[in-house]
């Protein structure tokens, strides 16, 4: 305990630190007001106050803004959408391969076409959105008049939205559009902390005691899941020039186990909707789709979450193949004459990254699903629906990412003003070593 107060008071000794924290609280303090103001016309009243699918999912990133109607009800989760549009063209289009590779330039070109994009999409979605979770009864004026003004008032918000997480990540600590959607999460736990402990009694105590030991052993598997990696040694060869000698280091290439983050979940997530969608048309005129609309609908069944696992382990395979390139690191080592011990350059060197690769991958892939289906093996066994969200899924993932990313910066200004790090180590690994993830 007296080291982690002496540890509270080394960070607020930094002045920058500091500043840079009350810049995030602040910014976030500002997002989460925001949330609260409903749209111009709406009686909140007469909203449902739930979401469910992948709009239940929206609505848990955005910390309820979604259900309530807010200015911020699409918040930044457009954004998102655009960054993945725009990763996945630099992948399959030419122009977008050329901009990632001319450096800063480029990069600031891909973020201009990434705001632009937003816009866009929050303008498409924006509608979908007043017409789907909107009553008409909710609708105090003019429904022409009420879908203009919200419109422009969403894409506003989002753009507001966007604006924070920049500056967030520019000027305060974290990754600014990360922080958002932890925060969006993080704020439905005390509510659901507080229903699952009166729901149990005193009487449940001990169960409620077990619940969260488990709680806790999950977190410290999806923070090994995290931060696990594999690494490839790579020998620099020697040159001399002049009276000096340059390289002869040997590095490492650390491969990420789970080089795709939380995206084969969402992937996942946003396809599981449709069986039951599209058995829900002919459940009326058949028994089997019915049946299938019910199992699909509940994301208890066995058949939902059998479902879920696989999805979840081809997308892993699929997003780890566009985002982690063995090809391109095989050429970056060629060309700055490093070279994997016993592998030849070129080809030989891509073909062991990729063998690798994949089989670091099964075995994230699987760890991967088991944590997305946690959350409905924990409300089988008797944790309330709400509770039993933060047992796993997108949510803990995203969670643990944003909070290892944010104690690994701060360690890093604690070390460069020569105070003793958070950890006896003198380091914490987060999401941003090894492979790059979206």
């Amino acid at each position: 305990m007296k080291k982690f107060i002496t540890t509270i008071k080394n960070i607020f000794s930094i002045e920058e630190l500091r500043f840079r924290i009350l810049t995030t609280l602040g910014l976030l303090l500002i997002f989460r007001l925001g949330s609260f103001v409903v749209l111009p016309g709406v009686d909140p009243s007469k909203l449902s106050g739930k979401a469910e699918g992948i709009l239940g999912l929206m609505d848990t990133f955005l910390g309820g803004a979604f259900s309530n109607a807010s200015i911020f009800g699409l918040g930044i989760m457009p954004y998102i959408s655009a960054s993945i549009v725009l990763q996945l063209l630099t992948v399959a289009v030419p122009y977008f391969q050329k901009l990632q590779k001319e450096g800063e330039s480029g990069r600031n070109k891909i973020n201009q076409y990434t705001r632009v994009l937003t816009i866009a999409i929050t303008i498409a979605q924006a509608m979908g959105y007043l017409t789907a979770t909107i009553p008409g009864e909710a609708v105090l004026i003019s429904r022409t008049m009420f879908t203009i003004s919200s419109v422009i008032i969403l894409t506003a918000g989002t753009v507001f939205c966007m604006w924070i997480g920049e500056r967030i990540t520019e000027k305060g600590i974290g990754n600014g559009i990360s922080m958002l959607i932890m925060v969006g999460i993080i704020s439905r736990l005390p509510a659901s902390l507080i229903g699952e402990s009166l729901s149990k009694g005193m009487s449940g105590a001990l169960l409620l005691i077990i619940e969260f030991l488990v709680l806790f052993a999950v977190i410290m598997g999806v923070v090994m899941l995290t931060v696990a990696v594999r690494r490839i040694p790579v020998q620099y060869a020697k040159q001399v020039v002049g009276n000096k000698v340059y390289g002869g280091q040997r590095q490492y290439i650390p491969l990420k186990v789970n080089a795709s983050g939380v995206m084969p979940i969402i992937f996942a997530q946003s396809l599981m909707f449709l069986p039951a969608i599209i058995a829900g048309i002919w459940s009326e005129n058949s028994d089997v789709a019915s049946s299938i609309s019910r199992a699909f609908a509940d994301f208890t069944t066995w058949q939902y979450n059998v479902s879920f696992a696989i999805l979840i382990i081809v997308f892993t395979f699929f997003y780890t193949a566009i985002t982690v390139n063995p090809n391109q690191i095989a050429d970056d080592l060629k060309r700055s004459g490093g070279f994997i011990p016993g592998i030849k350059p070129g080809s030989q060197t891509s073909e062991y990254i990729d063998n690798v690769l994949s089989r670091i991958t099964l075995p994230g892939s699987f760890f991967l699903a088991i944590v997305a289906i946690l959350p409905a093996l924990a409300s089988i066994a008797g944790v309330s629906r709400e509770f039993a969200h933060f047992y796993g899924g997108t949510s803990l993932l995203i969670m643990v990412g944003v909070i290892l990313d944010t104690l690994q910066q701060v360690e890093s200004f604690l070390l460069m003003r020569h105070y003793e790090g958070m950890m006896k180590s003198g380091k914490v690994r987060g999401r941003t070593t090894g492979a790059p993830v979206a």
